[in-house]
């Protein structure tokens, strides 16, 4: 059957498109709408999802968080770490007098990949009130095809086991920025392009459309996987351009729970030793969902991250292992 501007459907699986864009992929429904044959206490419809699996025992406090701020920007809390640059600022010019070109951006998100391996509530997010456990860590970044004002702004979604050594994570970034500047693979603008296409009315629709399905945790995985806004982290990069940290909102769309944004280097006035001293840092603002985790966890997870950005020596072996949220 065949229904106007909507593709086919059939009794084996539904298959909706719009614009181009598939919303019920078949046989995704058939997944999705039948409970496990087994019978046994798995979880039914509407729970399970792609990119993430239910956390059964986790504590009442924290079941009942998602209920009492159900939007993830009424959960946000920020942060501001300051990161002293001159082990760093050594390591990529060692680096680079190697052959090896690692800049900054490599070294913020191999220190991210890290810390989220090591403290796995990092990589939790909320759907629909339940809490999840991220099957993999996903950091999306905005960039810029040039530094020209009216370059266009794309983004791109990097993908991680948590074993990765500094040198794996700036060859993926090099590579990722490669492609998104010359135009190839760049899926999110694809789909959003369709999107847009469309009549201001009916996009409106298709993107609450999108947001439902989601939410109700059918979102097929093709889009989950090209969306931006279903990551670990959201990165931003601003002292490539000069620009001081920022603390950046929260996404309620999707499912980034955590904003990371690197400031310009800077001097800063600092004690040492019983006198003051003068040393170049960077300033990193932080935003996240504190419905993941409670605040000792969150702050013990930031004093690994700092000691990681400032001893960037630690990232050259990949980890031995990956650690498992509970079930």
């Amino acid at each position: 059957m065949n229904l106007p501007g909507i593709g086919p459907s059939s009794a084996a699986g539904l298959v909706i498109e719009v614009g181009g864009i598939i919303l019920f992929p078949d046989p995704l429904p058939l997944c999705v709408l039948k409970r496990h044959r087994d019978g046994s206490r798995g979880y039914g419809p509407f729970v399970r999802r792609s990119d993430g699996r239910p956390l059964r025992s986790i504590g009442p406090v924290m079941r009942m968080a998602p209920y009492v701020a159900d939007r993830r920007t009424d959960a946000q809390v920020f942060g501001k770490e300051t990161i002293f640059t001159d082990k760093i600022d050594s390591f990529l010019a060692e680096k680079r007098s190697d052959g090896c070109h690692i800049g900054y951006t490599a070294v913020m998100i191999a220190a991210l990949v890290r810390t989220i391996a090591e403290r796995p509530q990092l990589n939790r997010f909320v759907v629909n009130g339940r809490l999840y456990a991220r099957y993999a860590i996903h950091v999306s970044m905005m960039v810029k095809r040039s530094l020209d004002e009216d370059a266009e702004e794309t983004s791109t979604k990097l993908c991680f086991t948590g074993t990765e050594n500094i040198f794996d994570v700036a060859e993926a970034v090099c590579r990722a920025i490669a492609e998104v500047s010359g135009g190839e693979g760049d899926k999110a603008i694809s789909t959003a392009e369709r999107i847009m296409a469309w009549p201001g009315p009916t996009k409106k629709s298709v993107v609450g459309l999108l947001k439902v399905m989601d939410r109700y945790n059918v979102l097929p995985r093709p889009l989950v996987e090209v969306s931006p806004f279903h990551a670990s982290v959201f990165f931003s990069q601003l002292k490539s351009i000069r620009s001081d940290y920022v603390y950046h909102h929260l996404w309620n769309v999707g499912t980034a729970g955590i904003f990371v944004a690197l400031g310009k280097a800077k001097d800063v006035v600092v004690p040492q030793d019983g006198a003051v001293v003068v040393r170049r840092a960077c300033e990193i603002g932080l935003t996240v969902d504190e419905r993941m985790c409670d605040g000792l966890y969150l702050s013990r997870s930031l004093e690994l991250l700092k000691d990681y950005l400032e001893n960037p020596r630690l990232l050259e072996q990949g980890a031995s292992r990956v650690a498992q949220d509970v079930p």
